[in-house]
C-alpha cells in the first residue's frame, strides 16, 4: 500500500514540472510526512490544460450515504481497478496524478518494524497514479477527495513491502491525465512496478509513524546506535 510520503519541493517547482499556468492554491509549504485523511496537491487535465488543486486522501465516492468510507480507500489495487464499483466509473473520466518526491514503507526486521523512504535515485519528484471523485453531504457540503492506485512490488520492494505505489513515467503522464482515453488495455500497461534501478531506499526515523510529526528531521537518513 501506500500510506505516507513526502513532498518537499516549492509550489514554483511544482507548477513548473507539471506544466501549470496558474492555480487556485493559496501557498504550500514543504510536507515531510503527508498523511490519510490530509488535503493533498493532485494534477488533473480539464480538457485543455493540467490543473493543480488540493483533494482529500481518501476517497469517497459520490454515491457513498457514509464519508467514512474514505479512510478505507487510501488506496486502489489496479489490479482490479476496473471491476470495483468504486473505482471502476472513476477510472475512465476522474484519473489525476499525486506528485511527491519519496514516500513510506514499514520493513519488518528481527527487532521490530523499520520505516523505509523510498525516492528515485535522482531524487527528482514522481507521479502516483490517482483517482478522485466529489461527495456532497446531507448539508450541501462538497468534499473532493482521491486514492492512489498500488501494484506488486518491484525487486527492490519485494523485501520491505507486498505492494508499492503506481509510478508513472514521465512519458505516460500526459496519458493517464487524458480524459478520452478510455483504452482499458493501455492503461493496464501503466500499472507495472517502476523500475528497481531507478529507485532507492534508505531507513529513517520511527518519529515518522507519528502523524504530527511532520519536519525535515523525517526524511534524513537513520543509522541505529547501539
Amino acid at each position: 500500500m501506500c500510506g505516507r510520503f513526502t513532498i518537499t519541493v516549492t509550489l514554483e517547482e511544482l507548477m513548473l514540472r507539471y506544466w501549470i499556468g496558474e492555480t487556485s492554491v493559496p501557498f504550500h509549504t514543504p510536507k515531510y510526512n503527508v498523511a490519510p485523511g490530509q488535503q493533498v496537491l493532485a494534477v488533473i487535465h480539464d480538457g485543455k490544460q493540467n490543473r493543480l488543486g488540493e483533494l482529500k486522501w481518501g476517497l469517497i465516492p459520490s454515491w457513498s450515504n457514509d464519508p467514512k468510507i474514505g479512510n478505507k480507500m487510501l488506496n486502489a489495487r489496479s489490479e482490479t481497478v476496473q471491476e470495483k464499483p468504486a473505482f471502476k466509473q472513476l477510472i475512465g473520466r476522474k484519473r489525476c496524478i499525486v506528485p511527491a518526491d519519496g514516500f513510506y514503507e514499514w520493513q519488518k526486521t528481527d527487532t521490530g518494524k523499520q520505516p523505509m523512504r523510498i525516492v528515485l535515485r535522482d531524487r527528482k519528484l514522481f507521479s502516483m497514479a490517482g483517482l478522485y471523485d466529489s461527495w456532497v453531504s446531507p448539508d450541501g457540503t462538497r468534499v473532493s477527495t482521491c486514492t492512489i492506485l498500488t501494484t506488486a512490488p518491484n525487486e527492490l520492494m519485494a523485501s520491505i513491502h507486498d505492494r508499492m505505489p503506481v509510478i508513472l513515467k514521465p512519458e505516460d503522464e500526459s496519458m493517464w491525465l487524458d480524459r478520452g482515453m478510455q483504452d482499458a488495455d493501455k492503461l493496464r500497461r501503466l500499472y507495472i512496478p517502476f523500475p528497481a534501478d531507478e529507485l532507492e531506499a534508505y531507513p529513517v526515523s520511527a518519529a515518522v509513524g507519528s502523524v504530527k510529526v511532520d519536519e525535515p528531521s523525517c526524511i534524513e537518513p537513520f543509522t541505529a546506535t547501539s
